[in-house]
């Protein structure tokens, strides 16, 4: 999932000072027993924040080591999110550890993407081949009733650690949650898109969590995804009918929200491509992709505008966003950079042109409905859209 930095710096208050300080004491620390130092006092004005709520606190710190000292940021991120997905509960005098857990599906279709609640027996039967497939033997596990769009997770730090307190308390004790859903955010009518299950997973206190860290089973990660789709995937099949999606295997909150929004990008590209080839009834030779980079010091995301050939106005657009420092100047020799990805799908597609603008253009939205502009090829910020005798409503499928 993306953190959405803010455009002008957040004030900062005096925990928040503090944090910068020791996250950057840290990022210095020449050994082990100097960081658990630094990471204790951290982690606990961590939690003394998340815990009443003062998200504002850490996004200030956290913006401001991004800026000034990116070390400082990356450990200060990875203590936050680890304060937030994670807990240790103390239940009938016995310390369990509990982590939240994301189990994404990187979906993709002609139709509408389902989400929204889910029957307790699909739900039941996820948790089993969970247990059976994924999680160590004695780990117990407890997962909302709901498939999720990146719209109605979590947000804030605060909101996913009362999450993973409200399941874990549930795995402990072998209980279903309760969730009132009444409240769930609208879904964007994406081509392409993420869909995830969000369960806890507890055990006493120092034992493994994962089949993957039992010494008796002899097992990689690489195993559990395998029998995690060959076992899990028929269940999953069921919340996602007409729709074609890939498994991701079940593991942290945050690391699989970033590795599902990393695993769409492409998806969304093609999808859009297959949609424009269907709705105006052309080929992708016939189409233009415009690739601007977008952000406000530095790039933040590509918009890959789709016009048609020989015309101006912008059909359709796809937002391709980059993650922590993932951009052009840091991507390392041997890989390619995201622009060389994103030009390596168009030609993979068929597009007819692509136009690579190389300056850096302002992140704008549209007024009305929030939606992000694209740069067309006058290299102004636009709408897209469809000409009006195009059918764009994605059907629901029965």
């Amino acid at each position: 999932m993306k953190r959405v930095r803010s455009k002008s710096p957040l004030r900062l208050g005096r925990d928040a000072e503090r944090l910068i300080a020791l996250s950057t004491g840290l990022a210095v620390s020449g050994s082990r027993v100097e960081d658990r130092v630094w990471e204790a006092e951290i982690s606990t004005l961590v939690v003394k924040a998340i815990e009443v709520s003062n998200d504002p606190t850490l996004e200030s710190a956290l913006d401001h080591t991004f800026k000034s000292n990116p070390l400082a940021h990356d450990v200060l991120i990875e203590l936050i999110e680890a304060a937030s997905e994670s807990t240790r509960l103390n239940v009938d005098g016995i310390n369990w550890d509990v982590l939240l857990l994301a189990l994404p599906m990187v979906a993709w279709s002609r139709y509408a993407i389902p989400s929204g609640p889910i029957p307790q027996e699909i739900s039941d039967d996820v948790v089993t081949h969970l247990q059976a497939h994924v999680l160590a033997r004695d780990a117990r596990a407890a997962m909302s009733p709901y498939l999720y769009s990146i719209d109605q997770m979590p947000r804030d730090f605060s909101s996913v650690r009362k999450m993973t307190v409200k399941l874990g308390d549930a795995a402990i004790h072998q209980s279903r949650p309760r969730f009132d859903f009444s409240q769930a955010a609208e879904t964007a009518p994406l081509l392409a898109d993420s869909r995830f299950l969000l369960a806890a997973v507890a055990v006493a206190e120092g034992a493994p969590l994962f089949r993957w860290q039992e010494k008796a089973e002899k097992l990689t990660r690489t195993d559990c995804l395998e029998r995690w789709v060959a076992q899990g995937r028929p269940n999953l099949a069921r919340l996602l009918p007409g729709t074609a999606f890939e498994c991701c295997l079940p593991d942290a909150y945050f690391h699989n929200c970033r590795e599902s929004d990393r695993r769409v990008r492409p998806y969304a590209v093609r999808a859009a491509i297959g949609f424009l080839e269907d709705t105006l009834k052309t080929n992708p030779g016939h189409l233009r992709a415009i690739v601007a980079g977008v952000g406000d010091e530095i790039v933040d995301e590509y918009r890959i505008a789709f016009t048609s050939r020989g015309q101006d106005d912008v059909v359709h657009g796809v937002v391709w966003p980059l993650f922590g420092r993932e951009d052009d100047d840091n991507t390392e020799a041997t890989q390619r950079t995201p622009r060389e990805e994103i030009e390596a799908i168009l030609k993979e597609c068929k597009i007819g042109e692509v136009l690579k603008l190389p300056e850096l253009f302002a992140p704008e939205f549209c007024e009305d409905c929030g939606a992000p502009l694209f740069v067309d090829a006058d290299k102004e910020m636009v709408h897209a859209e469809l000409p009006e005798e195009a059918d764009s409503a994605p059907a629901h499928y029965h």
